[in-house]
């Protein structure tokens, strides 16, 4: 009974756990390294992870600097990034890359924000989908002698789920809206 609705909150969890993620890669005014987390560099032909090419730390607040572990890889870094859609101006001074992030006007982070609730509408989506799915695999339980009552239970114990995750989702766009709206 519990192993059938287990599967649906692994999947649920998934869906919450990649609202998260994307939530990582949005830059609130502070240099985060997340917000490099997507970008791929062209190692030797392979594209490879920013991470796995250089050393990210954040020296200052606003700024991210980025040690190539060979120097050959600067301009591909460079180059990289000026690619990527984080929309900020890599400065080189042939041993280093450094990102300044620019305070974010009021304008920009509303639409920061409305980028925050989208993506939060668009994980409740994918969670109410998770439970359809779950409710037709119940409804097809009865056709395998499994009764009325014990699928009226599967169904609520995933509609409990579904309310939890939900829950837990406005609480992340909330956090995420706040952290964003504040100077």
């Amino acid at each position: 009974m519990k192993e059938r609705v287990k599967v649906f909150d692994e999947k649920m969890t998934k869906a919450y756990n990649h609202l998260l993620s994307e939530y990582q890669t949005i830059r609130a005014g502070r240099a985060n390294p997340h917000v490099l987390d997507k970008i791929k560099v062209d190692y030797y032909g392979t594209p490879t992870p920013l991470q796995q090419v250089g050393n990210i730390s954040v020296p200052e607040p606003r700024m991210l600097q980025i040690a190539p572990w060979e120097k050959s890889l600067i301009r591909a870094i460079e180059k990289a990034i000026m690619a990527s859609d984080i929309g900020i101006t890599p400065n080189n001074d042939g041993s280093v890359i450094r990102l300044v992030f620019p305070e974010l006007t009021e304008e920009r982070r509303k639409e920061l924000v409305k980028d925050v609730k989208k993506k939060g509408e668009e994980a409740k989506v994918a969670i109410r989908n998770i439970r359809r799915d779950a409710n037709d695999a119940f409804k097809k339980l009865a056709k395998e002698d499994v009764s009325e009552d014990e699928i009226k239970d599967l169904e609520s114990e995933v509609q409990k789920l579904t309310d939890k995750y939900i829950k837990d989702i406005e609480k992340a766009v909330e956090e995420k809206s706040k952290e964003i709206l504040t100077v």
